[in-house]
């Protein structure tokens, strides 16, 4: 916190704003409020520009090379979880999603585009080194899906994603503009890693195709297994973070998820 003071002045009251870096802050003084964050990555600028994350104010770097981006704070509340299946959360998905803007910038950044082939050597190789991939049948059954299903999983083409959609990172203001806050998981992939979330998380399923209607794609069988395939993926990954960490209440609980991933790829 100190940076920030440092930077700011002692006229100006900063307090931690939460996460898990424990680099973001509040500023406030008199009527001025900013929300402030240490080396937020190059991106954050075109975001703002775009209008998917609150205003750039301004961005400083220091003697040390750290950076320090102050943006625009603004009075407004999380989406609630109903609010998920709402127009503007398609609308917002599908800019991002088709903007050449965000894709130049994070491949000039460095960032590669990761393609279903990747993922599934990736979770192959981490369940491999954790000695976990034949020890339920669910692992078993949902490796042999990816392995199925792969060449369909490869049929899209990669944009920016956020690469962790969930309520919590949208944040709704009394204006009621929608932003999207939260960009340190931010990928070039098959979109699909956020929306299908959204549906799976969110949506019920008698909403699914006209959700998806709102986004501007149809829902049919290679949709629907690129999605549970993409779930599917995503459920292996938290798995093997928490057997990592010794959390088996949460790997069972994951294992019990996993097995209904399992079960409606078996419907399909």
């Amino acid at each position: 916190m100190e940076w920030f003071q440092r930077v700011l002045g002692d006229e100006w009251e900063i307090t931690p704003a939460g996460g898990l870096t424990g680099e973001a802050y509040f500023a406030k003084k008199e009527s001025k409020q900013l929300f402030l964050k240490r080396n937020s990555s190059p991106f954050l600028a075109v975001l703002s520009a775009e209008g998917i994350v609150p205003k750039l104010v301004w961005t400083k770097r220091l003697n040390n090379g750290d950076v320090i981006t102050a943006q625009k704070w603004l009075k407004g509340r999380e989406l609630r979880p109903a609010e998920m299946q709402n127009q503007c959360v398609a609308d917002l998905l599908h800019k991002i999603h088709h903007s050449t803007e965000l894709l130049h910038m994070l491949l000039r950044l460095g960032k590669k585009p990761i393609t279903a082939d990747d993922y599934f050597l990736s979770i192959q190789s981490r369940l491999q080194e954790n000695r976990i991939q034949n020890s339920s049948i669910e692992i078993k059954d949902a490796l042999i899906y990816l392995e199925n299903y792969l060449p369909i999983a490869r049929q899209e083409r990669q944009t920016v994603c956020h690469g962790d959609m969930n309520h919590h990172n949208l944040l709704l203001t009394e204006a009621e503009q929608l932003f999207l806050i939260d960009w340190d998981n931010a990928m070039i992939a098959d979109p699909i890693a956020d929306y299908g979330k959204v549906l799976n998380s969110y949506i019920p399923k008698e909403n699914w195709k006209e959700w998806l209607k709102q986004y501007g794609i149809e829902l049919d069988k290679p949709f629907l297994i690129r999605m549970y395939w993409y779930l599917i993926i995503d459920s292996l990954s938290f798995l093997a973070f928490h057997f990592e960490r010794q959390e088996l209440d949460k790997y069972n609980e994951l294992l019990i998820s996993l097995k209904e991933l399992n079960f409606q790829m078996r419907l399909l």
